[in-house]
């Protein structure tokens, strides 16, 4: 900070106090308040959440990977199952002959970056590739209340519904359909015919928002110790990219030209981790340096509603 900003926040006086704690969030019951303290998420030792269920949730084949590759993979690491759940059927993103051949392709990208990841299964819901606007938001909502109570997830990782200035009618209508499953699935009231089949109401109650526009971001995760694994999770998406064998591609240009760049080394394997580690992904090492780590992935978190009535009992209750 030059001598001149320093001075003029100086004239500004102390900055405005943060807001009461129970003010502290957005979500839940009485969280009204833009003031949020950033909280840095590290890795743990041990297997902290182990019985937890997270699901990763894309309308694409490339969202997890490339915005929370890393938070799942320290998830998973710290004791989580994992299933990454795919909205639509990719038809429109890739390259291939039509669109059979790129829905197939992508299918199998998906497929081992799910793997790479760690996570139990992959789900697929095929829905129409950019056109999730055109499709009853309530049936997307209903099938993944199902799935919440059938795999009992506590946790997703997705798209922000609040985030500003996304243009892609597949993020918003993804990530609204996921806000309203999330509490949804926890009544026992809606979509009561699934309790007959054995399912019982499982609200979600941690949730991991991304964006690729302007967000409020409350969460930093430090993802330095996973971010080889999550270059390795996004060379999977060999048909839409952006990783995949770009790397090679650049090499293979820049050898025409009479060109080389030591960063993409002497090999294609190679170009292609140094291409998504540096330039495909390079928002997450600006994001880790902001906040005094490597490599780092930005959300919006929302974590399970603290009770006052709970902690009151907890502080003041008497034995009869």
């Amino acid at each position: 900070m030059t001598a001149s900003a320093a001075g003029a926040l100086a004239q500004q006086g102390p900055r405005a106090p943060l807001p009461p704690a129970r003010e502290g969030r957005s979500g839940g019951t009485g969280s009204t308040s833009y003031q949020m303290e950033v909280t840095v998420e590290r890795p743990v030792t041990g297997k902290p959440y182990q019985g937890k269920v997270l699901a990763a949730i894309q309308p694409h084949c490339d969202d997890i990977a490339i915005f929370a590759g890393g938070t799942v993979l320290k998830l998973i690491d710290e004791g989580y199952t994992g299933y990454l759940i795919t909205l639509s059927d990719d038809s429109m993103a890739g390259a291939g002959s039509s669109y059979g051949e790129i829905v197939w392709k992508n299918e199998k990208d998906t497929l081992e970056v799910a793997k790479r990841l760690g996570c139990q299964d992959a789900l697929f819901l095929n829905y129409p590739n950019h056109n999730f606007d055109a499709w009853p938001t309530v049936e997307i909502r209903a099938r993944l209340i199902f799935l919440f109570r059938l795999l009992r997830v506590d946790t997703v990782l997705t798209y922000d519904p609040s985030a500003l200035y996304e243009e892609n009618p597949d993020h918003y209508v993804a990530a609204k359909a996921v806000e309203s499953a999330c509490w949804m699935a926890g009544s026992q009231w809606d979509y009561p015919e699934h309790f007959r089949a054995g399912l019982k109401p499982h609200a979600v109650t941690r949730k991991y928002y991304f964006a690729r526009g302007p967000q409020l971001v409350n969460r930093v995760v430090d993802i330095s110790k996973y971010m080889d694994q999550k270059v390795w999770a996004n060379l999977a998406n060999v048909t839409q990219g952006p990783a995949g064998n770009r790397g090679a591609a650049l090499r293979e240009r820049l050898a025409r030209e009479g060109k080389r760049l030591a960063l993409l080394g002497d090999d294609n394997d190679t170009a292609n981790r140094q291409y998504t580690k540096y330039f495909a992904l390079s928002r997450d090492r600006a994001r880790g340096q902001a906040y005094g780590v490597e490599f780092a992935e930005y959300f919006h978190y929302i974590g399970p509603d603290d009770s006052l009535e709970e902690e009151y009992i907890q502080k003041y209750s008497q034995p009869l």
